[in-house]
């Protein structure tokens, strides 16, 4: 168990969620609002479009991907109507199974919980007032406070900066390839969420562990399964074995 009582080099002070997919389950929303708004533009969309959407980038990147080079307005105008599609579809988007235990268990040892998402700042705010998310979270970073969108590991360094925790003293939690390597990037060890992408791609993108959802799941656990990965003949860079002697005690 975390000791409440003292701070030593490698404790959990801080988790840094990803949001849709990880704290909410919103992938099958924003898959169809995707389809409908890309399908509405004269786009073909094929299953493997709609997984290269749902791979953690920033909106910008995925619109200029389908349309070309755009104008920051253009981009803007795209986006709010892109929005209007996922709105349509938001009723049915729910909190993962668990999430909210999960918040409450790391309240209590008074570990500090952060987002890191690639979605435009005005719909994770949106989101996260609506499903009444945010008082949880003391830093919320989204893909308008970084210049490159995941896997570049940017967004996981501002996380820490602003939860003023050191990579070594975080855990990342994520659901997509792209935002496993991501906070790998930033030296994060990372949990991934195994919903619209397989367990086996999360662990060979670098994911320390995978879970379906936060059903049950704890520190405890979290610590018992980390270690295993740690053991001689597993697959972990031996630097992050090493970091991992150190974690939690």
């Amino acid at each position: 168990m975390i000791s409440h009582g003292s701070r030593r080099k490698g404790d959990l002070r801080g988790v840094i969620f990803d949001m849709d997919g990880v704290i909410i389950d919103s992938h099958p929303a924003h898959r169809r609002a995707w389809q409908k708004f890309l399908e509405n533009l004269g786009q073909k969309i094929s299953e493997d479009d709609l997984d290269y959407i749902l791979d953690g980038r920033k909106r910008s990147e995925i619109l200029r991907h389908f349309f070309g080079e755009l104008s920051e307005p253009e981009i803007v105008a795209y986006g709010r109507r892109k929005d209007e599609f996922f709105q349509q579809a938001f009723l049915e988007v729910r909190p993962v199974p668990g999430v909210l235990e999960f918040f409450d268990h790391l309240r209590r040892r008074k570990i500090a919980m952060a987002i890191a998402t690639s979605a435009s700042k005005a719909r994770t705010c949106s989101t996260l007032d609506r499903l009444q998310l945010t008082s949880h979270f003391k830093v919320i970073v989204t893909g308008d406070d970084v210049a490159e969108g995941k896997p570049d590991p940017a967004i996981y360094r501002v996380a820490c900066q602003r939860l003023g925790v050191s990579p070594e003293n975080a855990l990342a939690i994520e659901d997509a390839v792209s935002g496993v390597r991501a906070a790998n990037g930033a030296g994060i060890r990372c949990v991934a969420v195994a919903g619209h992408e397989s367990a086996a791609k999360l662990r060979d993108a670098g994911a320390d562990h995978v879970i379906e959802n936060f059903v049950g799941f704890s520190v405890t656990e979290l610590r018992t399964a980390l270690r295993r990965t740690d053991q001689p003949g597993s697959r972990r860079d031996p630097r992050k074995r090493f970091a991992m002697n150190h974690l939690w005690g």
